[in-house]
Parts: C-alpha cells; sequence; structure tokens
C-alpha cells in the first residue's frame, strides 16, 4: 500500500478517530486495561516537517508526540512506552548534539524503555555511552553481550513492569551488527542468537516471573523478500513462543494494523511497527478480565 493511501485509510490525527483492528468481544468481565504505545526509526527527527513537504506538511515532532501520548496518559494511567530503536541519524541534531537532544526528549515523554538500533551505533559505542546519562528511560537489549565493553552491565536483558496487578515482561532484540557496522563502532559486541535467547527469556518470563503479557522490542526488522532465510519478526513469532507482541523496526514498515501470525504453539502473536521519522504512534490496548484472559484492540495515530 502507498504511504499516502495508508494515511487516508488508516490514521487519524491528534483530534480525530483511528481505524481499529480488535479482537475484543463486548463482554462486561473485561476489567484491567494496558495500554501500550510505541515508536521506532525515528532517526534524530526532533521537528515537525515542513510545511511544505510533499507527503506530510507539518507532521511529526517530539512536540506534537507529546502532545497526543499525554492525551492518551490521561484516559489510562495504565500505559507503557516504548522504542524499537534507531533513534538516531538521520538530522544535523545527531550529527551537531550525538543523541543528547534525542535522549532528553524521550526522557521528558517519559518513555520506558527502548531497545538499540544499528544506527544507534553511528558514534560509536563510546558515543551511545556518553549519552546514557541523558536517558531516563532504560535500555533492553537482550541478544547483544557487551561483555568487556563500555556498555558492559549498563542495559538490561529484560524488565518487568507492574501495571494494576498485570505484569509485563518486555525484550529487546538487536539486528547482527557485521556487515551492517563498522566493527570499530560496536568493538567486541557480540551477536547472539534472537531464537535462541528468546527461548531462554520468555520461559524465564512466563514460568517463573509469571507475566501476563511478554513483549519483544525488535530491530531485526519485519520481513526480507529478497532474503528468506534472514531472521526477521516473522520467523522470530513462528519459531518461538509465549511472545503477545512484538514491537518491530529496522525496515520501517508502515502497517495500518498488527499482523497476527501463529506461533510454534499455534498461539497468536501480534507483530507491529509504525514506519519512521516519528510520525506515526503505534497503540495497543490489551484487556485483561478476571482471569487474566486478554483481548487486544489496536489503533495507528498520525502524530
Amino acid at each position: 500500500m502507498k504511504r499516502k493511501d495508508f494515511i487516508k485509510n488508516s490514521i487519524y490525527g491528534s483530534a480525530g478517530i483511528g481505524l481499529a483492528i480488535n479482537n475484543l468481544s463486548c463482554k462486561s468481565d473485561l476489567s484491567k486495561k494496558i495500554t501500550i504505545l510505541h515508536t521506532n526509526d525515528v532517526h534524530s527527527h526532533i521537528e515537525p516537517f515542513s510545511s511544505d513537504h510533499s507527503e506530510f506538511p507539518n507532521k511529526g515532532g517530539f512536540e506534537r508526540r507529546s502532545t497526543l501520548i499525554n492525551d492518551i496518559r490521561k484516559h489510562n494511567p495504565d500505559t507503557l512506552l516504548f522504542d524499537a530503536g534507531d533513534i538516531f541519524q538521520g538530522t544535523p541534531y545527531f550529527n551537531f548534539y550525538g543523541g543528547e537532544i534525542e535522549f532528553k526528549l524521550m526522557s521528558m515523554l517519559k518513555y520506558d524503555a527502548a531497545t538499540i538500533g544499528n544506527h544507534d551505533f553511528d558514534n560509536g559505542i563510546g558515543g551511545l555511552n556518553s549519552q546514557l546519562p541523558n536517558a531516563s528511560f532504560d535500555l533492553i537489549s537482550s541478544n547483544y553481550d557487551f561483555t568487556n565493553t563500555i556498555l558492559e552491565t549498563k542495559t538490561k536483558e529484560y524488565k518487568i513492569y507492574n501495571k494494576s496487578g498485570i505484569k509485563i515482561g518486555v525484550f529487546g532484540l538487536g539486528i547482527e551488527l557485521e556487515g551492517l557496522v563498522s566493527k570499530d563502532l560496536y568493538k567486541e559486541t557480540k551477536y547472539l542468537s534472537p531464537v535462541e535467547i528468546t527461548d531462554d527469556i520468555t520461559s524465564k518470563l512466563k514460568n517463573e516471573e509469571n507475566c501476563d503479557l511478554i513483549i519483544c522490542l525488535s530491530h531485526l526488522g519485519y520481513k526480507y523478500d529478497n532474503a528468506p532465510n534472514k531472521i526477521c519478526d516473522l520467523t522470530l513469532a513462528k519459531q518461538t513462543k509465549d511472545i503477545d507482541l512484538i514491537i518491530g523496526g529496522h525496515t520501517h514498515t508502515f502497517m495500518n494494523q498488527p499482523k497476527v501470525v501463529k506461533n510454534k504453539t499455534d498461539k497468536d502473536v501480534l507483530i507491529n511497527q509504525v514506519g519512521c521519522f516519528g510520525l506515526f504512534l503505534g497503540k495497543v490496548d490489551f484487556f485483561f478480565d478476571q482471569k487474566n484472559n486478554k483481548r487486544f484492540n489496536s489503533n495507528v495515530l498520525m502524530i
């Protein structure tokens, strides 16, 4: 689908109404609502697009995103906000400030966590490390082994959030850096198998931590038509179990609704990704009944 048609058919602005996908029934016992908001591949787009932009005039920007997020939080305090990587690189803001502005603004918007994209190494692993004091949110990275690097102990393998008694486990996966990023930028960082790491972490989150909802922040990419054997979100969902939602990035994929995929135990996994450059905000609402059975409802919001 062309981006213009996508916008016309499936997005609402800050004052509009969204087109939703859902498996939400009208039962009255859905007593708890958890809202998951997400971005990806913002690429240092701090300000809105110019008024004369051919596709997105005056759209995007942190200020507009903040207004939208704050309004959603007013309606539901049980809201979490995540980013799926490639926060850096793409405008002079990064060239001049090295990520300081991005992390400070994300902190002001009260992001809960982000995972690491390949472009977040563009100033080297030392450059990423130097910006961590500007981030009040966690960097969650499960399949990058930072042993013997400056980032050792400075990221989380996973994190658990508790909202109104609902436990939400979150972990993060990064793309293989070899061949994509110069080794002198990521140093001794080791890439670990996303499928093996996912099996280990989801088992822990599900069976030991008793999480009700498991979310993967993924910078693996949605799919690769020209490289069918390359790990991607679709493959990850099919080859693993216990993930409820994959929040994707890297491929700049515009999805007007989440893709529902069957995992290896024939249960549903949602995959969502909302384009790039901070133009869109993904929103997935999970509703839990008294036994913590869940349903979902999803919107894509234009900023």
